[in-house]
């Protein structure tokens, strides 16, 4: 049974970082491409970046809105996906949740809040 794990969540003010971490089960995470996404308040649920696998290769990807403040990381031995968040502002107030694709099924952490406030 694959199961993700999403913790690390918090209050911190504008400028502040954050380190989130997914705790993935069930399958070798290192041969699959992981991702995190956040839904807003009152809004849909955003992608934000894509990390993929050795086996499918290419390099990871980041939504604009991110770029050059987050970065993700992993821990293939321990099956932990990181994602390690600088700089932050209000607009990035969201749950946060990774996410991996596993036999044509989609599968998703519980999500943890980042709330973004002075």
């Amino acid at each position: 049974q694959v199961q993700l794990v999403d913790s690390g969540g918090g209050l911190v003010q504008p400028g502040g970082s954050l380190n989130l971490s997914c705790s993935v089960s069930g399958l070798k995470m290192s041969d699959y491409s992981m991702r995190w996404y956040r839904q807003a308040p009152g809004k849909e649920r955003e992608w934000i970046v894509s990390d993929p696998s050795r086996a499918a290769g290419g390099t990871t990807n980041y939504a604009d809105s991110v770029k050059g403040r987050f970065t993700i990381s992993r821990d293939n031995a321990k099956n932990l996906f990181f994602l390690q968040m600088t700089t932050l502002k209000p607009e990035d107030t969201a749950v946060y949740y990774c996410q991996v694709k596993y036999l044509d099924r989609t599968y998703w952490g519980q999500g943890t809040q980042v709330t973004v406030s002075s």
